[in-house]
This record gives structure tokens, C-alpha cells and sequence, in this order.
């Protein structure tokens, strides 16, 4: 059997948690969007929230190549964040351009590829729980 290292438990925790944090900034782009169209604070609103979204974007890939280096795992996450990075970057040229025809649904796609993300990670945290013979 295959046992988890703290360091390993630790890092795979930090990249669930990036993309828990990740997630939760798209939503939250989501929702500031709708009040875009009906308040004049939603600007400012969505505006911060674009800057969380993307440094939640670095911040997976930060936590997605600390759990690949400890356990000599698979670099695929790496390469999941790096062009959700990809995504987050042409998201904002977009809407700094002010093209909605593709922003939004560019969104909705970054939106459901995190949840995507999100799901996997949980199911993945379940087996390496089971893995490690604890309960």
C-alpha cells in the first residue's frame, strides 16, 4: 500500500484549496457581472474581482507544481493550471476590450472547468485518504 507523506497531504491540500479559491473568484465574477448591468458599483466590483480571480489562476499554479514536487506525481496538474492561467489571461484582455460576445462565454467555460477541477480534487483526496489506510 501506498502511504501519503505530510509534505505530500500538505501540498495536495494547498492545491485543493487554490482550487476551491479559484472557483469561488469565477462565481464571484459571475455574480458581479449580473450587478454590472444593473448598478453603476458593479464596475468596481467586477473590476477587483478580476484581479482575485487571476492571482487565485497564479496561485494554482504555484500549488499545483509544489504538489507535483514532493511526490515526483504526474506534472498533468501543472499543465491543467498553466492553461487555466492561459484562459484567465485571454478572459481579461477580453474584458478590458469590452467584448462580451466572447468573454462571457469564456467565463462560463472557466467556470465550469474549475468546478471540473474542483471535483476532481475531491475525488482524488478521497482515494489517497483510502490509499493511506486511514478512514
Amino acid at each position: 500500500m501506498a502511504t501519503v507523506t505530510t509534505a505530500e497531504h500538505r501540498s495536495l491540500t494547498f492545491l485543493r484549496i487554490a482550487v476551491a479559491l479559484q472557483t469561488s473568484a469565477i462565481f464571484f465574477q459571475a455574480v458581479t457581472a449580473g450587478v454590472l448591468l444593473s448598478s453603476s458599483h458593479g464596475e468596481v466590483l467586477h473590476s477587483a474581482g478580476a484581479r482575485v480571480m487571476y492571482a487565485a489562476s497564479m496561485l494554482h499554479v504555484l500549488a499545483a507544481i509544489l504538489a507535483w514536487r514532493p511526490g515526483g506525481g504526474s506534472p498533468r496538474p501543472i499543465l491543467y493550471a498553466s492553461g487555466f492561467l492561459v484562459l484567465a489571461s485571454v478572459q481579461v484582455v477580453l474584458g478590458i476590450a469590452h467584448v462580451p460576445s466572447l468573454h462571457v462565454p469564456l467565463g462560463v467555460l472557466m467556470f465550469g472547468l474549475s468546478v471540473l477541477a474542483l471535483a476532481v480534487g475531491a475525488r482524488g483526496a478521497s482515494s489517497s485518504v483510502s490509499r493511506s489506510g486511514r478512514a
